[in-house]
């Protein structure tokens, strides 16, 4: 495993469509215990395979204890809505306020090619939209109803 480097708002391949993955192989695990290891480093909730530089649709998060891999997710369906706060590891320091659905149910494979169907609710289902959104090179800045002023973001951070 290897720790990979974040890319930042910037970044080109932070704004491309990702690819569909078509071959489920070693290169695949690899790149997915890559991505884990440097989700963990960070902190993070998620991470897509194009905030490491790689425009492939790959998507993994965190679920309570364990760790969801998702190859090429789509919505299969999205219910309510909910607005919170949110952050992104290729956005550092910066957080807004995004609605997002409070339900969605995504279809996609695991590592081994095998179809997978889960379903996400409040902050789950959060992080599902968030991370397949850098899939479509869209970042939580382009659908935030606001971002924090610096006020704001050192009254969250409990600087005075």
């Amino acid at each position: 495993m290897a720790l990979r480097n974040i890319r930042k708002g910037g970044d080109a391949v932070l704004r491309r469509k990702a690819a569909p993955v078509s071959r489920f192989n070693d290169q695949l695990g690899v790149l997915l215990d890559d991505m884990v290891e440097t989700m963990n480093a960070a902190e993070g909730a998620g991470l897509a395979a194009p905030q490491i530089g790689i425009s492939r649709r790959i998507i993994i998060f965190r679920n309570e204890d364990m760790i969801v891999e998702l190859i090429n997710p789509e919505f299969t369906s999205k219910q309510g809505e909910i607005v919170d706060l949110e952050g992104c590891l290729s956005c550092p320091g910066v957080f807004g306020e995004v609605a997002r659905p409070q339900v969605v149910r995504v279809k996609g494979y695991d590592r081994q090619g095998r179809p997978l169907e889960l379903e996400g609710e409040g902050f789950i289902a959060r992080v599902l939209e968030h991370e397949i959104d850098h899939l479509d090179g869209i970042l939580f800045v382009d659908k935030a109803l606001r971002l924090l002023t610096a006020e704001e973001l050192q009254k969250l951070h409990g600087e005075d």
